[in-house]
Order: C-alpha cells, then sequence, then structure tokens
C-alpha cells in the first residue's frame, strides 16, 4: 500500500513508519521541515505547507498523527489555542485536500487520546463512554470531528483513542528512566489514577489492523488491556531497573507547577479496549512488568 503520514517524525509515528517499511509499503511523510529529513527508498517527504492533494494522489490511506506535544508546558489560552490549531486545523486542511482528489483514499485514520474520556476513576472504560467535560476531552472530541468529515466523501475513518505509549525511545517512559535511574523514581499524584499504557509496538500494529480490517471504524481504546494504577506501575519500573520506587511527587505539587495541564498526569482512566479486540486484534505485550521488561532488558 502506499500511505501519506503527518506526524511521521515523531515518537509514535516514527514507530509506525518502521512497520509500514518493513512490510514493503510505500510511504509519504508531510513534514514542516522536509529539506531536513532523510529516509530509505521506501519513504518521501513532502512539505506539510504544500499542495496536499498533490502530494497524497495514488495513496490508499491517510495516517493523521500530527498534533503538538501536550507535555511540559503550562496550558496559557496561548498554548491550547497552538494545541487545538495543530491537530484539528491539521485535520481539516487533510480533508479538504482529500475533498479535492479525483482518486480519494479508502481510509483516514485519524489520532485522537484516551483523554476523550475526562477523569473516570475506578469505572471501566470502553468506547461506549460519552466525552468528559475538561479541556482535553473537548480537544479530543474536535479532533474527531474534524476527521468524521471524510465520512461525507465516502472516506472510512478510524480514530484511534491513544493511551500512554511506552517506547525507550521517547513518550513518557524515557522521562522517567533518567529519574529511576538516579534512585530517585517514585509515584505521581495520588497514586491510585489509573494510568492507560501501551507497547509502542502494539500500538503500531494495532493501526496496521485497523488499516487491513475494513470492518474497523470509528474511535477505538489503543490501550493496554490490563491498565494500572500508578503507584504498581512506579514500582514494576523500578523492579525492572532493580531500582526503589520511594519518592511522590504530590498533586497539589504538579498543580503548582502545571497547573490544567496537570490533569495529563492525574486523571484516571481505566481504558479498556474493547472494540478492537471483538475485532480480532491480539496485544504481544497484555502486562506491564513484560512490556517494560522487553524495552529495558532485551
Amino acid at each position: 500500500m502506499k500511505i501519506f503520514i503527518t506526524g511521521g517524525t515523531g515518537f509514535i509515528g516514527g514507530h509506525l513508519v518502521r512497520h509500514l517499511s518493513g512490510r514493503g509499503d510505500s510511504i509519504v511523510i508531510a513534514t514542516r521541515s522536509p529539506e531536513k529529513r532523510k529516509g530509505d527508498e521506501s519513504v518521501r517527504y513532502v512539505s506539510l505547507k504544500g499542495n496536499l492533494t498533490e502530494h497524497m494522489e495514488g495513496c490508499d490511506v491517510v495516517v493523521n498523527l500530527a498534533g503538538e506535544s501536550l507535555f511540559g508546558k503550562r496550558w496559557t489560552a496561548a498554548v491550547k489555542r497552538r494545541l487545538y490549531d495543530s491537530r484539528i486545523q491539521t485535520t481539516r486542511k487533510l480533508v479538504d485536500a482529500m475533498r479535492k482528489m479525483d482518486s480519494k483514499p479508502a481510509l483516514l485514520l485519524s489520532g485522537s487520546a484516551v483523554g476523550y474520556y475526562g477523569d473516570c476513576g475506578s469505572d471501566k472504560i470502553t468506547e461506549k463512554r460519552g466525552v468528559g467535560n475538561d479541556f482535553l476531552a473537548e480537544l479530543c472530541r474536535d479532533w474527531e470531528h474534524a476527521a468524521l468529515e471524510a465520512e461525507n466523501i465516502g472516506i472510512r475513518v478510524v480514530n484511534p483513542r491513544i493511551g500512554v505509549a511506552l517506547g525507550k525511545e521517547g513518550g513518557a517512559l524515557a522521562t522517567m528512566l533518567p529519574v529511576f535511574r538516579a534512585f530517585l523514581g517514585g509515584s505521581i499524584g495520588s497514586g491510585e489514577q489509573y494510568f492507560p499504557w501501551i507497547h509502542v509496538d502494539d500500538l503500531s500494529r494495532s493501526f496496521l489492523h485497523a488499516m487491513d480490517d475494513d470492518s474497523v471504524t470509528g474511535p477505538y481504546n489503543a490501550a493496554s488491556p490490563n491498565p494500572v494504577i500508578m503507584d504498581d506501575f512506579s514500582k514494576a519500573l523500578g523492579d525492572v531497573l532493580s531500582r526503589p520506587s520511594l519518592f511522590r511527587v504530590p498533586e497539589f505539587g504538579l498543580n503548582l507547577v502545571l497547573g490544567e495541564a496537570a490533569i495529563m498526569i492525574t486523571t484516571s482512566l481505566r481504558v479498556i479496549p474493547e472494540k478492537i479486540t471483538e475485532k480480532g486484534f491480539r496485544f504481544n505485550y497484555e502486562q506491564v512488568s513484560e512490556a517494560l521488561r522487553q524495552l529495558l532488558l532485551d
């Protein structure tokens, strides 16, 4: 297949590109600075600011993972606008470009996040759960709605609601590793909040499954079937690294530093991937301890 990707140079996108290249797909990556990128023969870089309709010609699938990082900053009004525009406006631009195509892609796989649900405590959350009422939930809702406009032009739309992707090259785990290795690791917030993790390879494989199975439509939870509370995740990480998990970052401290953005860490999301498993997808890493061992010890 020929795949067009936004966000293909990021942590999650980079893993997906390696999976696609490994199975022989042809890849076009839209980025702001294509001149700075070099890929193998299966990857071509184009400008995200260019004529997207032209660049998408002949593509079977469009994957949309573009978006400014949500982590590491306070959500001021200006930051919220950038977070919103980098997702919703980019998605609208892609749909508008596809609308102009004579031969349209069969699928738009456009990212979302488990933050769609808001804080749900210890409730088990399937795709049937409604949207939350905080900024992140509303951002995910509008992101999905922008992608769903492609259905009006005959394109299948899939929205993976992505959990915390675990990989040693990036994301949350890469941020935690230096702290734990320095014997300063521990839990964050109350420690009782559910942590909706997924091994980054399982995440990429779920994307491929959605590409190959035409019956997969709409949102699906892209998270392990076995979410754990933060205390248990921290203990598992400490055990794999042979380090103690003694320290705790209290919730009030996170709120002081990050303000509203602290909900990224303190929100409890016991997310269950009901829909994708019903479609026959099987996780290679169902337990957090085996996922961490594979990432850090193999």
